[in-house]
C-alpha cells in the first residue's frame, strides 16, 4: 500500500512511519486490519456482535465483492441473519449486502456511519497489537492458521467460550481444553 503525499507523489507507507518518526510526527493509523504476507498487504474481514463478540474472520487476498460476499455468507451460515448490520464505507460490503438480501430475499437493515462502527474499530486494536510487532508473514497459509490462533485466544480472553458444564476455568485450561 502506498502512501498519497501533498505534492501528488507516492511513498511506501514504511517508508512515510520512518520519515514521520525522524519528525516526531505521528503517521494516519490504518483503520483496518491489513496484515502484511510476502511484501503484500491482506486484508482481515472481522465481525463483531452488539456486544463485542467475535462473530467470524476471514483473511483474503483483496478486498472486493467476491471476497466481501464470501465472508457475509460465511458468518451468516455459521450464525443467523442479522436484522442489522453497521459498516464502513466500503463498496464492496455494500455491494455484498445487497447482493445476499436480494439472493436470500431477507431484509437486512445496512448502517453507514463511521461512529457507528466503533465497537469493530475498538475490537481490532487486540488483533493488530500481536500481529504488527510481526512484521509480517512469509506465507498466506501461515498467516491465515496464525491469525486464526490470535483470533480464538483474543475470543478466549472476551469469555465467548463456553465450559462443559457451566464451571469457570482459567484461559490457559479453556486453550487446553480446545486442543484435547
Amino acid at each position: 500500500m502506498e502512501h498519497r503525499l501533498d505534492n501528488g507523489s507516492r511513498v511506501n507507507r514504511e517508508i512515510y512511519a520512518r520519515f514521520c518518526e525522524r519528525l516526531r510526527v505521528k503517521p494516519p493509523r490504518l483503520t483496518h486490519p491489513y496484515i502484511k504476507v510476502a511484501g503484500q498487504w491482506k486484508y482481515l474481514y472481522r465481525a463483531v456482535d452488539r456486544d463485542g463478540d467475535t462473530v467470524d474472520f476471514l483473511l483474503t487476498a483483496r478486498r472486493d465483492l467476491a471476497a466481501a460476499r464470501r465472508f457475509l455468507e460465511r458468518a451468516i451460515n455459521l450464525h443467523d441473519v442479522p436484522e442489522k448490520i453497521t459498516i464502513d464505507k466500503s463498496r464492496a460490503n455494500t455491494a455484498a449486502i445487497e447482493s445476499v438480501k436480494t439472493d436470500a430475499c431477507v431484509d437486512i437493515m445496512m448502517r453507514q456511519n463511521k461512529y457507528l462502527n466503533n465497537i469493530v474499530e475498538q475490537d481490532h486494536r487486540a488483533v493488530k497489537r500481536i500481529t504488527r510487532p510481526m512484521l509480517g508473514f512469509k506465507s498466506f497459509w501461515s498467516a491465515r492458521i496464525l491469525n486464526g490462533g490470535i483470533e480464538t485466544m483474543h475470543m478466549i480472553k472476551k469469555g465467548q467460550l463456553h465450559c462443559p458444564g457451566g464451571q469457570a476455568m482459567s484461559a490457559a485450561n479453556q486453550f487446553y481444553s480446545l486442543a484435547a
